[in-house]
């Protein structure tokens, strides 16, 4: 596995799952706790709830959605390169490569949208004896769009950009969608 995650390509594609679907579970827990609180849920406890059915929607969605999509194209892959090389090539090294990269890419997939969602819910876990439901929402707008910045900062060092304005670009996203949720009618 150590092998694996040292292949940049692994890593790249890798990293791509884990940002997008963290970016996904990021919004949505943003929008699940704005319109929640203004929706009138009475308790942290019960937006705690209904942000964990959001974690587990999502996160099961991004492990099974890119194990399958990663299945498929490496099977596919794998056929063309038998095709060519007239031999099969199961139980080989390179069908266990395959496999492991397969596992590498669904697990940080999945894991993006929990760390995105778990982490803004957490001042809601705290509601009612150090913040308010409001104050709670706040804290978790704001851990959210902090997640965003981390996301984005980490996306532009990476590509060689100014990290502070990729950052602020996804950041700008969480606060879009605070800002959306807060003028929708009801």
């Amino acid at each position: 596995m150590g092998r694996l995650l040292g292949d940049e390509d692994v890593r790249s594609i890798s990293r791509r799952y884990f940002v997008s679907n963290g970016f996904d579970g990021t919004l949505t827990c943003i929008g699940v706790v704005v319109g929640a609180v203004l929706s009138g849920v009475p308790d942290g406890v019960t937006v705690v709830k209904i942000g964990l059915g959001a974690a587990v929607g999502l996160g099961t969605s991004a492990l099974w959605s890119v194990w399958e999509i990663e299945r498929a194209e490496t099977r596919a892959e794998m056929l063309r390169i038998e095709r060519a090389m007239l031999v099969e090539l199961d139980d080989t090294r390179y069908q266990r490569d395959q496999k492991g990269e397969q596992l590498v890419h669904a697990t940080l997939s999945g894991l993006g949208p929990l760390i995105g969602i778990l982490v803004p819910l957490s001042p809601f876990l705290l509601e009612g004896t150090v913040v308010s439901m409001v104050g709670a929402a706040l804290l978790a707008v704001a851990l959210g769009i902090a997640i965003l910045g981390v996301f984005g900062a980490y996306m532009g060092s990476i590509s060689g950009q100014r990290w502070y304005v990729a950052a602020a670009r996804m950041a700008l996203a969480g606060l879009v969608v605070a800002v959306i949720n807060v003028f929708l009618p009801g």
